[in-house]
């Protein structure tokens, strides 16, 4: 089954460009992507999840033809959880199936499950910290600070430029630092300078607009942040889908979920890194239609 293109233009003025695959009367899976991707990341998983569902992957804003508004109060969550509601309001009736969402996808997921757990059924997590356990751990862990510490060079104004050098000399190794990727091949890699020369400003606009991060002399970042547990507690039925092999994000992360996820699903996938859904698409969409079909009995 062929991917579809489309345009959903937002009642607060954001414009998302979107892909999907499955027919229209099927129950809806939403697929959010991460840094440095794009909605077409999601594609094999969609085309497989079709004959079941309705599957709908947006460019997050800032994103390839999505709307890339400048200002870094843009990429605030408040506002990124706005457009994921808009649009599944705007593409269907009642709650998704499931709202999947990997790296700063997930970071959307949470939040939303948490503050709108109406919108889904079900939340299905792929390598992308909760909250509550990556705050713990950049205030604990040195490790983590030391693993998290580009997240701070992503924020210095001149990033745009210096990552876009050199044909994105800097960006591949986010991709290939550990040993190398053979998923990423020329095609894939030439679908990626199309999303970037779209513009960088705004996936970089995310990690600005964040105070969850590394502190640093002149920033506190994420040592200055206190949140009850029940602020960030996820009611709603949760799989999370973690590759043991991600160097960015640790399996420390998944330690101890259950106080924030009561009613956790976790698979650890041994082998696998932050990349999974690039490295093995086949195993993400078992599980997540397991998940799904497991969440209905």
């Amino acid at each position: 089954m062929s991917i579809e293109r489309f345009d959903l233009a937002l009642p607060h003025g954001i414009t998302l460009s979107c892909r999907a695959a499955g027919g229209a009367h099927l129950p809806r899976l939403v697929f959010l992507h991460g840094f440095p991707e794009a909605a077409f990341v999601w594609d094999e998983v969609m085309e497989a999840l079709s004959p079941h569902f309705r599957c709908i992957a947006p460019n997050l804003r800032g994103y390839e033809r999505s709307s890339a508004p400048v200002e870094v109060e843009a990429y605030r969550a408040k506002h990124l959880m706005a457009d994921v509601a808009a649009l599944i309001a705007a593409t269907g009736e009642g709650p998704l199936a499931a709202l999947v969402a990997h790296d700063w996808g997930g970071a959307v997921g949470w939040n939303l499950a948490v503050q709108k757990p109406e919108l889904m059924r079900r939340l299905v997590i792929v390598n992308s910290p909760h909250p509550g356990t990556f705050l713990r751990e950049l205030q604990q862990s040195e490790s983590q600070r030391q693993a998290s510490a580009y997240m701070n060079r992503l924020c210095e104004p001149q990033m745009e430029q210096e990552l876009a050098a050199d044909d994105y000399a800097q960006l591949w190794p986010f991709f290939t630092d550990h040993g190398g990727q053979p998923w990423l091949t020329d095609a894939l890699k030439e679908r990626y300078r199309e999303v970037w020369n779209h513009g960088l400003t705004g996936p970089l606009n995310y990690y600005r607009a964040s105070p969850m991060r590394p502190p640093t002399e002149s920033d506190p970042g994420a040592m200055a942040l206190k949140f009850a547990p029940e602020f960030v507690t996820v009611k709603v039925p949760t799989t999370v889908i973690w590759g043991l092999e991600d160097k960015a994000l640790p399996a420390a992360m998944v330690d101890g979920l259950e106080q924030f996820v009561p009613l956790l699903d976790l698979h650890r996938v041994p082998g696998a890194g932050h990349w999974i859904v690039h490295e093995q698409p086949a195993l993400v969409a078992t599980l997540i239609q397991r998940s799904v079909c497991m969440g209905s009995i």
